[in-house]
């Protein structure tokens, strides 16, 4: 989807200079949920922004590669990472994804709300990062299913939010090398510049067989 000409950097990169701090800080909660209780390894965290996630499974044990678009984000991230003592655990990483991605493979590759306003190959992207999911490894994919109650006005036509299963599908997975774990929509709430929105989420979690 595309409401601008701007790149995808640019227009990121002016998200964020648009207030000292957009995301709460915390992880996502759907992510604590999945990923607790996993043994910590290496981790790719798509989209990082200011690094809640990749901060927090830094926290965990978890050795993480965190990648954004944005310059601005990631600078910031960077910053909140020294603060939280784990910097020496996170490489940050500068990617416009479609266009270049993290080399290697990961025991965890995190994908939490992938979506832009400006144009991205959403369903190409997932399908690259579930080729970086080690043998064993996690593949989670948290996605929104609408707009929250306070931006029904603004819908586009061309919006699309997958369903869980048209994710899966989308994903094209080898028959018989991977076991998917869940696949479920849910109620979230977001805080977004300090204003708590109520949004329907879809959650899908699968797992690469080893072998």
């Amino acid at each position: 989807m595309t409401v601008d000409d701007r790149t995808a950097g640019e227009y990121w990169n002016d998200r964020y200079r648009e207030s000292t701090r957009i995301w709460s800080g915390n992880p996502n909660v759907e992510l604590v949920k999945e990923v607790s209780g996993l043994t910590p390894g290496t981790a790719l965290d798509l989209g990082s922004g200011e690094g809640g996630d990749a901060i927090w499974l830094a926290k965990q044990g978890w050795r993480v590669t965190a990648v954004d678009v944005s310059a601005v984000a990631l600078e910031r991230a960077e910053r909140h990472a020294v603060e939280a003592g784990v910097a020496g655990q996170i490489d940050w990483q500068q990617h416009e994804l479609g266009k270049s991605f993290p080399e290697g493979t990961f025991d965890l590759v995190s994908a939490q709300f992938l979506h832009s306003t400006v144009e991205l190959p959403r369903e190409e992207i997932l399908r690259t990062a579930a080729g970086a999911v080690a043998p064993g490894g996690i593949l989670l994919i948290e996605g929104h299913l609408d707009w929250p109650d306070s931006l029904r006005h603004t819908d586009h036509p061309d919006v699309h939010f997958p369903t869980p299963d048209e994710v899966i599908s989308d994903l094209s997975l080898d028959d018989g090398r991977w076991e998917i774990l869940v696949s479920r929509a849910h109620d979230r709430e977001q805080i977004v510049d300090g204003e708590t929105l109520t949004r329907r989420d879809s959650t899908v979690k699968a797992r690469r067989l080893p072998g």
